[in-house]
This record gives structure tokens, sequence and C-alpha cells, in this order.
């Protein structure tokens, strides 16, 4: 227990900028218009497609001879949440642009 205090009080301006940032997330996420939902997702796609280049980096600089290590867990698990987010924000964009197309008549 001790050592979780130290480790907190020597990041608590971290902890505190990441707590900080869920409450704002939500808040923001929350007010959104769904008018404005196309382009942000567009821009979560970009952002998640830096992750999974980023999964994929962290994967290719990962040593296997020592067995299974911190770098390849997180590298990982960086490319498929990557591309759940980015596959799951496009059908979700395609949902909301097929609600703006015109109904053809038969």
């Amino acid at each position: 227990m001790e050592d979780f205090l130290v480790y907190f009080y020597q990041n608590k301006e971290t902890i505190f900028v990441i707590v900080l940032s869920i409450f704002l997330g939500v808040e923001v996420i929350s007010n959104v218009p769904s008018v404005l939902h196309t382009p942000l997702m567009s821009g979560a796609n970009a952002i998640s497609g830096v992750i999974i280049i980023g999964g994929i980096i962290l994967l290719g600089h990962t040593d296997l001879s020592s067995g299974i290590s911190l770098n390849l867990i997180l590298g990982i698990f960086a490319v498929i949440f990557g591309t759940l987010n980015v596959v799951g924000g496009f059908v979700v964009t395609d949902r909301m642009l097929d609600m703006f197309k015109k109904k053809k008549k038969k």
C-alpha cells in the first residue's frame, strides 16, 4: 500500500489530468448534436488509424526471444482495439449517411 501512495504522490499531476480529461470528454461527447456526428467520427477514425500504425510499429520492435513482453501485449491490444474502432466508426458513419439519402419510390 505504501508503494501505491508513493507512486500516486509522484504522479499526482498526471493522474489529475487523466481524471479531468475523462470528465471533460464525457461532457463534450454527450452534448454533440447528431449533425456533427459524422465529421467527428471521421476524425476519430483518423486517430484510431494512427493508433493502429503505432501498434504495428511497437510489434515490429518487440524482442520475441525473451518470451511474452509488455510491448507485445500492448501492441496486440492497440492493433485489435484500433481496428475495432475504425471498423465500428465506418459502420456507424455509413448508417448515419444512409439516413440522409432520399428514399426511392417504387
